[in-house]
């Protein structure tokens, strides 16, 4: 049984900042963030989990099995993460590139301590509390000195592991794949990564939230591994018997000026390429629910609406389903996964020529970060627009794509990526 207590903040920015500041003493952290971004879909605005009393960490072999007996048992709050290489416990796949951050490829821990935040109102649930442990420890997040951004270069050296006249290379045979029949569409990633580095995890971190402001940010700390994300995508969330996925296909960068920043929102909401790419996942989303979905119960209840971020314009969808209560959550996860957005359609044609084509094994990118509650519920983010750094190693690493169909241009394709890539390069390179 978990103590819970409840308290009410005066300044919940500062305190967000000092909570996760305080956080780092532990060696298991996930720190999940909404920004206040306005989602009718949220269900906090922001989550520390942190102090494993119980823990599962394993490769992909039988490792949704392997979770859906650690969540069954556990019967608590359970955070972590799902890497994209768990598609080969679901399907005859292998990951075999090039791996130079090594993260476990699933992972999953009931945290001692955690903070629940909605409002100025939060709420602490602690297991196996000792003494006035929760005044102690708000007297100690109270006492940190607030975050103030270093004006200290950390100049990472950025290379790129697929190099630009490779990169077309790669998208032709991608393709052709596509003009053969193989597949409608696949969602094409290419690393960037410095060697022989030491990055402050919470500074770029902090950094990184502030230049996007995204609805999934997420700070995971496990050892010496660690994910600064921001993510603007949820991949799937579970609510009494109502499961809601949001794919994200379709980018438009920014502008400074006002006009033309409405005309590029606008020409995305109008491109028949963006509107096809985002349709043939939706297809493939609803078909993905439909697996454990009560009969009928398949909704679409947004079709390529486009949302603002700080960084770019964004097409989103919004399918829903109903579940029986006899549905296990992870029967719902791992029916769904990977995600539609990061893979293609036909999915498991996608996935094999995804491994052929990319030269990273994609790990925790493009896999998900969430938690389940005690009462079965559970939300997921996407891991994009994240940097991933293996302390011990010195790596870094992050990892950008799109989606190619038959009228991708392979020049357009390489222009969005570094779109993508721009607040990572931005927060590593400044």
């Amino acid at each position: 049984m978990r103590t819970t207590s409840k308290h009410k903040l005066k300044s919940i920015s500062t305190f967000k900042r000092q909570l996760l500041a305080w956080s780092q003493q532990f060696d298991d952290v996930l720190w999940l963030d909404s920004n206040d971004y306005p989602q009718k879909e949220s269900s906090y605005d922001a989550i520390l989990a942190v102090d494993a009393f119980t823990s599962i960490k394993t490769d992909y072999f039988n490792a949704f099995e392997k979770l859906k007996e650690y969540q069954t048992v556990t019967n608590d709050w359970v955070f972590g993460y799902l890497t994209y290489d768990l598609k080969n416990d679901l399907e005859a796949l292998k990951s075999e590139n090039f791996d130079g951050l090594h993260f476990p490829d699933l992972f999953f821990f009931q945290p001692k301590k955690l903070f629940l935040l909605k409002g100025n109102m939060l709420e602490i649930q602690y297991l196996k509390m000792v003494d006035d442990e929760v005044n102690n420890d708000l007297n100690e997040i109270h006492q940190i000195p607030d975050y103030t951004p270093s004006n200290i270069s950390s100049a990472v050296k950025i290379k790129l592991r697929i190099h630009k006249d490779e990169y077309f290379e790669k998208l032709n045979s991608m393709l052709a794949h596509i003009h053969r029949g193989d597949i409608y569409e696949a969602n094409f990633c290419q690393e960037f990564y410095a060697e022989d580095t030491t990055i402050e995890p919470v500074e770029t971190y902090n950094k990184l939230n502030q230049i996007s402001h995204p609805p999934f940010a997420t700070f995971l700390k496990l050892n010496d591994k660690y994910l600064l994300s921001a993510s603007p995508e949820r991949y799937i969330k579970k609510e009494g018997n109502t499961i809601i996925s949001q794919p994200i296909k379709g980018t438009a960068k920014r502008s400074d000026n006002i006009i033309e920043d409405q005309q590029l929102k606008k020409e995305l909401e109008n491109s028949e390429k963006e509107r096809s790419e985002n349709i043939m996942i939706v297809d493939l989303v609803r078909n993905d629910l439909s697996q454990t979905a009560l009969k009928g119960s398949v909704k679409v209840e947004e079709l390529c609406k486009v949302y603002t971020f700080n960084q770019v314009h964004q097409m989103i969808s919004t399918i829903t389903s109903q579940v029986s209560d006899k549905t296990h959550p992870v029967d719902v996860i791992s029916s769904t996964f990977p995600m539609g957005s990061m893979t293609g359609a036909p999915k498991i044609s996608a996935m094999k020529i995804i491994e052929v084509l990319e030269e990273t094994k994609r790990g925790l990118y493009s896999g998900a970060v969430g938690y389940f509650t005690p009462n079965n519920d559970f939300d997921f983010n996407v891991v994009i627009r994240s940097i991933l750094y293996n302390a011990t190693n010195k790596y870094v690493s992050y990892s950008v794509g799109g989606a190619i169909t038959a009228k991708s241009d392979p020049l357009s394709e390489y222009e969005e990526c570094l779109v993508k890539a721009k607040a990572m390069r931005e927060v590593l390179e400044n």
